[in-house]
């Protein structure tokens, strides 16, 4: 293993760690037994530093430990999945759009639609999750419990929205922080 490769993957280890604890200390609690958190920011430079792959599995790692952590392990298997495809997917579009352009605000714009298109697979995850759970939990899947389990779920939608946004800001707040490391802007840049 070269110096670069254990680099990496130590980066991955403390951004898979900072995505946990991002999640689990600072939260907002909502209406719906969820909360607002602020681990979406790590969640989505997860892949920005890392790539889509190792972005992937940290944040979906990172995230699912929050859950078990927190109380809601009935959620982790979702969230492993969703928050991988959130990183991952933002990850993709960040490298493939900023590379189109070297400047800063390609950057910028890449994180952002990156970020934005990340969270919207987040919000539509938990959305069909929680559907199916409800749906499940009745004792009858039919088109009547799916139906109840969608409008229970849909209350969830604006937070999840909110913790997407909140999580787009932070990446771009963090994002020229972590730049100024040398061998995250050359894994960021490449």
């Amino acid at each position: 293993m070269t110096n670069q490769n254990i680099k990496k993957l130590v980066v991955a280890a403390l951004l898979t760690a900072m995505t946990c604890i991002a999640t689990m200390i600072i939260k907002f609690p909502t209406p719906t037994f969820g909360y607002i958190h602020l681990g979406d920011g790590f969640v989505l430079l997860c892949g920005v530093v890392l790539g889509p792959v190792g972005g992937a599995l940290a944040a979906g790692i990172g995230s699912m430990f929050s859950d078990i952590f927190s109380g809601y392990a009935s959620w982790a298997p979702a969230t492993l999945i969703i928050k991988a495809l959130t990183g991952g997917i933002a990850g993709l579009l960040f490298h493939r759009l900023s590379h189109a352009s070297k400047s800063n605000k390609s950057r910028y714009a890449a994180i952002i639609i990156g970020g934005v298109i990340g969270e919207a697979i987040m919000v539509f995850g938990y959305f069909a999750y929680e559907a199916a759970l409800a749906a499940l939990s009745s004792g009858v899947f039919d088109r009547t419990s799916l139906s109840a389990g969608i409008a229970s779920s849909a209350t969830g939608i604006p937070f999840n929205i909110a913790q997407g946004v909140v999580g787009v800001m932070i990446s771009v707040l963090l994002l020229p922080v972590l730049a100024k490391i040398p061998d995250i802007r050359e894994w960021i840049e490449n």
